[in-house]
């Protein structure tokens, strides 16, 4: 019974550290190496990093002060490793660079793969562009150097060129023969991709079925049904899509003469549809890419043009309601009660948006069901508004002593519904088709109409029935 107590509470300690790792860094644990860093014990700060997976030392550099991080880097020496660069933050990858030792950096850089290298060069200054390029061999300098002359957000960014392929008439035996006599291979590959003479890719195979295939099967018999080349300038927003849509593992990336030059993998489509969503939730709250690790005046000139423009429309919802200042000064309680209106479009207006640029987004909305998308905002509009406008009928009604007052605001409160659900679809709708980026516009916009309109509908019915 004893012993089976014991192994309970043997469990229980193990799940409770799984559930530590899960959750990312431990505040126990980086104080232990911010101590190890205050003393200046090297191995005791190695030892304290090395359970560490490097996501988790990418937050701890970003959550430390330049200070501490400086000097974690410098203590930390030649255990650096690059996969660390390539899951720092944008924000703070180039001042770690420059931090590390030449060595120390040329010995990171050349442990990643290629698109890696690609992504942690892009946004580089030039100078440091050049330091870190000339790390590497000579042919990974120049597939680099190639991956750099494609477009920015493209296929060709975005792929690596580490690709594991396969004459289309070999059989399985030549190439599980070919594939251990190579010296190295991708760090991560899940297909072996078949090709023509002309390096075209005809399909792929799964190194499942290759394994669990006999020798003599043709690799062209064991191809999997759904297959998608992707040109090298396609966007890598529609090369995310395309994996989320039918579910790939990896697409191999063809040139302008459709052939084979690089392959993209599920781990860096899904990291872009992460970084899609993201930048999406922050655009639609006016906020650009800033991040928590932005410089002052980064952040300051990222939200003061949505500021600005929020100015804009808060003048213009005040001109609507000077122009019944006549009405508001008979009827106090107007004032009382027109933000309810304002508020409440603001709200059902940001619904509805958020619903259509994420739709936007995904595909999903298109020409050929934008207008049943568009009534059916608009539907759930009006009965929200008939519902609440029965609440505020009754509201205003008993806190005023009288049923005008309240009949007002619940007719306005229908409209301004109605028109927050039409305003937050159609807005994105008709940005997007004039190329402006509808997470970035949209909020803007439908804040000033479900405003003025909100506004306007109260007053000018309150002067109509009050006066």
């Amino acid at each position: 019974m004893a012993q089976e107590t014991d192994q309970t509470d043997r469990d229980d300690q193990d799940h409770e550290r799984v559930e530590d790792d899960f959750y990312g860094l431990d505040p126990v644990a980086v104080a232990r190496i911010i101590y190890a860093v205050d003393i200046g014990d090297r191995d005791r700060l190695v030892q304290e990093m090395e359970p560490l997976h490097a996501a988790d030392i990418a937050d701890l550099l970003e959550q430390s002060t330049s200070f501490d991080r400086r000097r974690i880097i410098e203590l930390y020496g030649r255990e650096f490793d690059g996969e660390i660069l390539s899951e720092l933050d944008d924000s703070i990858r180039e001042e770690v660079i420059g931090l590390l030792h030449p060595e120390v950096l040329a010995e990171a850089v050349r442990e990643l793969e290629s698109d890696d290298v690609v992504d942690l060069v892009e946004d580089l200054e030039g100078h440091q562009q050049e330091a870190i390029l000339e790390v590497l061999e000579d042919s990974d300098r120049v597939a680099v150097r190639q991956s750099l002359t494609y477009p920015e957000y493209s296929a060709g960014r975005l792929m690596q060129r580490e690709v594991v392929m396969a004459p289309e008439h070999w059989n399985v035996g030549e190439a599980i023969d070919y594939l251990r006599n190579q010296e190295e291979l991708p760090e991560q590959f899940y297909h072996v991709i078949l090709v023509d003479p002309r390096l075209h890719p005809v399909g792929n195979v799964t190194l499942g079925k290759l394994m669990g295939s006999r020798r003599e099967v043709m690799l062209k018999s064991l191809v999997e049904e759904t297959f998608h080349t992707i040109p090298v300038t396609r966007d890598e927003g529609d090369v995310a899509y395309v994996f989320n849509q039918y579910h790939l593992i990896s697409a191999p990336v063809v040139d302008e003469n459709d052939r084979l030059v690089g392959v993209i993998t599920i781990d860096d489509a899904m990291a872009v549809l992460d970084e899609e969503h993201e930048e999406d939730i922050m655009r639609l709250a006016g906020v650009g890419e800033s991040g928590i690790n932005d410089r002052v005046y980064e952040t300051t000139k990222a939200r003061f043009p949505w500021l600005a423009v929020n100015l804009v429309t808060a003048i213009l919802a005040s001109l609507v309601i000077a122009q019944f200042e006549a009405t508001i000064a008979q009827f106090v309680a107007l004032a009382v009660l027109m933000p309810i209106v304002a508020s409440m479009g603001g709200n059902a207006g940001t619904q509805s948006l958020t619903v259509a640029v994420r739709a936007i987004a995904t595909k999903d909305l298109t020409s050929s069901n934008v207008w049943r998308v568009i009534r059916r905002e608009v539907l759930v509009g009006l009965i929200n508004g008939l519902i609440f406008a029965v609440v505020m009928g009754v509201v205003g009604t008993l806190w005023f002593g009288g049923p005008v007052l309240g009949y007002v605001i619940a007719a306005a409160m229908v409209i301004n519904l109605v028109i927050a659900g039409l305003a937050g679809t159609v807005i994105p709708v008709m940005l997007e088709r004039f190329g402006v980026d509808p997470a970035l516009a949209s909020g803007a916009f439908v804040t000033t109409v479900t405003d003025v309109v909100g506004f306007f509908a109260f007053l000018g019915l309150a002067a109509l029935v009050l006066l």
